[in-house]
C-alpha cells in the first residue's frame, strides 16, 4: 500500500511538469510527514550523509574535464584522425563521425558533451559533401550516446552510488560493449551508406595518418591517463577524474592554446552549473531511497519476485521494459538513481552479477537519450541541425534499432560485460 501512494504522488508531481529532483525531494517528505513519524533530524541526516560518499566527487572533475575538451580543439583533431582511417569507406565523413564520437565518449564521460563537439564540427561538413542533413543528425545523435557507455562514465559512477558497485570494475567492463556498439552504428551507417551511394573521401596515405594521429595525440593519451591509472592501481576512478580535469586544462589551454585563460572562468561556471544540477538530483534521489528503504519496499518487491518464480531472463525482460519506457519521461540519472535500488535486490537474489546489471542499465540509458520526448541528444542535435524532433526522431530509427539488437545481445550474454574486468581480476 504504502509502495502504491509514493509512487502516485510522484507521478502526480511530475505530471504539474515540476523538475525530477524537487519531484523526489517533495514525495519524501510528503510521504515521511503525513504517514510516518520519522524525526525530520534523520531526514536532514541522510540528506548529507547520501552524499558524502568519495565517488561522487569524480562527476564535477569528469564535467570539467569534459568541457576542457569540448572547447579546446581536442574534437576538432579527433574528427580529423577518424576520417583518415576510415574516410575512404562507404560513408565517409559518417563513419568517421562514429569513430570520432567513440574516441571523445572515452575523454569525455558525457553523451550530450560528445554530439555537441562531434556534430557541431561534422554535421556542417558531411552536408557540405553531399550527405542529406537526416543521414548526418541520425549518426551523431546515436553514437554520441556512447558518451555514458565508453569509460569514464558520469552516469557509472552514479549507479556505483546507488548500489555500491566498485567504479573501475564498471568502466572496465564498458570497454568490450561500448567498442561493439560502435561497431553496430557504424555497420549501420556503412550499409546505409552504400545503398544509397552516399560519398566518402580520397583514401589518406600512411603519412597523412600518422599527422593526424599526432595532432591528435595529446588527447587521446587522456585515455591512457585515466584507464591505465585505474588498471595499474596508481589512482582511483576519482583520483583519475581530477588528474584528467588537470590534463584537459593544460592541454587545451597551453599545448593546443585553442582556449585562452580569460575563457578558463566561464569554462569553469558551466561546470559548476551542470555539476550543482546533478548533484541536486543525487541528493533527492538519496532521500528517495531512504524512503524506499525505510518502507521496505525494495525487499518486498524482492519477496514477490522471487515467489512469483519469475527466472533471470523473465526478470531481465522486465526490468529492459520499465527502463525503455522510463526512458521516455526522465533523463538518465534520474532513471538509474530511482531504479538502482528497486532493481538491484532483485538482480543479486536472482544470482545476476551487479557489474553486468550496471551495463544493463547503462545501455537502456543510451537508447533511452535517442528517443523522444525527452532525449537529451536528439534536444542537443537538433540545435546543430536545427531540424525539429519529430524529423530528427526518424532520421534515428535505422540506428536505434540496430541499438535495441545490441541492447538485448549484452543483456543475456553476460561475458561481453564481464570478460575484461574478469581478466584483470576486478571481479571473481
Amino acid at each position: 500500500m504504502s509502495a502504491a501512494i509514493i509512487f502516485i504522488i510522484l507521478l502526480v508531481l511530475m505530471l504539474t511538469g515540476m523538475p525530477i529532483s524537487i519531484s523526489l525531494g517533495l514525495t519524501v517528505l510528503t510521504f515521511l510527514f503525513t504517514m510516518t513519524h520519522v524525526p525530520i533530524e534523520s531526514v536532514a541526516l541522510k540528506l548529507f550523509t547520501g552524499i558524502e560518499k568519495f565517488e561522487i566527487m569524480a562527476i564535477p572533475f569528469f564535467i570539467l574535464a569534459g568541457n576542457f575538451l569540448t572547447h579546446g580543439g581536442v574534437a576538432r583533431r579527433m574528427i580529423n584522425f577518424a576520417t583518415s582511417m576510415v574516410g575512404h569507406w562507404h560513408g565517409g565523413l559518417g563513419l568517421g563521425g562514429v569513430l570520432a564520437c567513440a574516441l571523445f565518449a572515452a575523454v569525455s564521460g558525457s553523451s550530450p558533451a560528445t554530439v555537441v563537439a562531434i556534430g557541431a564540427i561534422i554535421l556542417p561538413a558531411m552536408v557540405k559533401q553531399g550527405f542529406p542533413n537526416k543521414f548526418g543528425a541520425g549518426v551523431i545523435t546515436t553514437s554520441g550516446a556512447l558518451g555514458i557507455l565508453i569509460p569514464p562514465s558520469i552516469v557509472m559512477v552514479m549507479y556505483s552510488v546507488s548500489t555500491n558497485t566498485s567504479v573501475g570494475a564498471l568502466f572496465m567492463a564498458g570497454v568490450i560493449p561500448g567498442l561493439l556498439l560502435a561497431g553496430f552504428l557504424g555497420f549501420t551507417t556503412w550499409n546505409r551508406a552504400r545503398r544509397f551511394g552516399y560519398p566518402r573521401l580520397p583514401k589518406a596515405s600512411w603519412g597523412e595518418r600518422a599527422k593526424a594521429f599526432k595532432d591528435s595525440a595529446w588527447g587521446l593519451f587522456l585515455i591512457v591517463v585515466v584507464m591505465g591509472g585505474i588498471y595499474t592501481g596508481i589512482f582511483t576512478p576519482t583520483e583519475a577524474a581530477a588528474m584528467s580535469a588537470v590534463y584537459a586544462f593544460i592541454v587545451a589551454v597551453f599545448i593546443y592554446k585553442d582556449l585562452k585563460l580569460s575563457d578558463v572562468p566561464k569554462v569553469l561556471l558551466n561546470s559548476a552549473n551542470m555539476s550543482a544540477m546533478l548533484l541536486y538530483i543525487i541528493t533527492n534521489a538519496t532521500l528517495f531511497s531512504f524512503l524506499l528503504t525505510h518502507e521496505q519496499i525494495p525487499q518486498a518487491m524482492t519477496d514477490f519476485m522471487m515467489s512469483t518464480g519469475v527466472g533471470v531472463i523473465g526478470f531481465l525482460i522486465m526490468a529492459n521494459i520499465l527502463m525503455l519506457v522510463m526512458g521516455n519521461f526522465m533523463e538518465p540519472s534520474s532513471i538509474v538513481l530511482i531504479l538502482a535500488p528497486i532493481l538491484f535486490p532483485i538482480a543479486i537474489a536472482l544470482g545476476i552479477d551487479p557489474v553486468h546489471f550496471g551495463i544493463i542499465m547503462v545501455v537502456n540509458m543510451e537508447v533511452g537519450l535517442c528517443h523522444p520526448p525527452v532525449g537529451l541528444n536528439l534536444y542537443v542535435a537538433s540545435g546543430i541541425t536545427k531540424m525539429g524532433i519529430t524529423e530528427l526522431t526518424v532520421a534515428v530509427w535505422p540506428w536505434l534499432l540496430s541499438m535495441l539488437v545490441f541492447l538485448v545481445l549484452v543483456t543475456y550474454v553476460p561475458a561481453i560485460s564481464l570478460w575484461l574486468p574478469r581478466t584483470l581480476g576486478m571481479i571473481s
